[in-house]
């Protein structure tokens, strides 16, 4: 008898345990958040990453031609070098700019025709493995970080901003923003514990967006007030 009063204190415990638990954690009994992403909603987020991959391209190119322009005419002035603090030609001329021994614009160009190609195809429909997708959050992480990195070199070493380099940090962002959220709400990111459930939630409703949002908001926020009205 006290085995079986036990027993039953027991489960009402868990059962009063589990009725704290937060929603997110009960989020895997959803059969619609374990299941691949609407097309909808993914052919939403890859319209997003094909625009921002597309604006990325076109940079890429444009800071590729300028560049090569550069190699040739080392004293070529270009429309976008305004001042001493907006000035191209002194970002492309800094050892940065060709980390690798040739222009970086040349890994853009490469990286955004990768990612165009992909967002078109899953706007076709198309469900990449999870082995292809995590490899791609891989290499564009890492193309994340080299432009957030070149922006730090910018800001702090450089001492000049380059508008085109600028707006490939905000691209590279909102792709990495958009391939990521994709695979967070498909599971091939399955986060540890209650927080896979809960990121795969949070991804669906379309919060993510104010993190991505808010990012931008801290990188404009650190021009403005880096630079100042020296920047007009």
């Amino acid at each position: 008898m006290n085995d079986a009063t036990s027993a039953a204190a027991h489960d009402a415990a868990v059962d009063e345990h589990d009725e704290d638990w937060d929603d997110d954690e009960l989020v895997d009994d959803d059969p619609d958040l374990l299941k691949p992403a609407p097309v909808a909603w993914r052919r939403r987020t890859a319209i997003e990453m094909a625009i921002s991959g597309a604006i990325g391209l076109y940079t890429s190119f444009v800071l590729s031609i300028e560049a090569i322009v550069l190699a040739r005419e080392p004293d070529a002035v270009f429309g976008c070098s305004i001042n001493s603090v907006i000035n191209c030609v002194r970002v492309a001329e800094s050892w940065q700019a060709s980390l690798f021994g040739f222009p970086n614009a040349f890994l853009g160009i490469a990286a955004e025709a990768v990612v165009l190609t992909m967002a078109v195809a899953m706007i076709g429909g198309v469900l990449f493995p999870r082995w292809f997708m995590l490899a791609a959050e891989v290499v564009y992480t890492a193309g994340l970080v080299f432009a957030w990195w070149l922006f730090y070199e910018a800001y702090t070493d450089i001492k000049a901003l380059c508008p085109w380099c600028l707006l490939i940090t905000v691209t590279t962002t909102l792709v990495w923003a958009g391939l990521t959220r994709i695979n967070i709400r498909d599971g091939h990111l399955n986060l540890p514990g209650r927080f896979g459930p809960g990121a795969r939630r949070f991804v669906a409703a379309g919060n993510d967006w104010f993190v991505t949002i808010a990012v931008l908001v801290v990188l404009a926020a650190l021009v403005f007030f880096g630079y100042g009205w020296s920047l007009l």
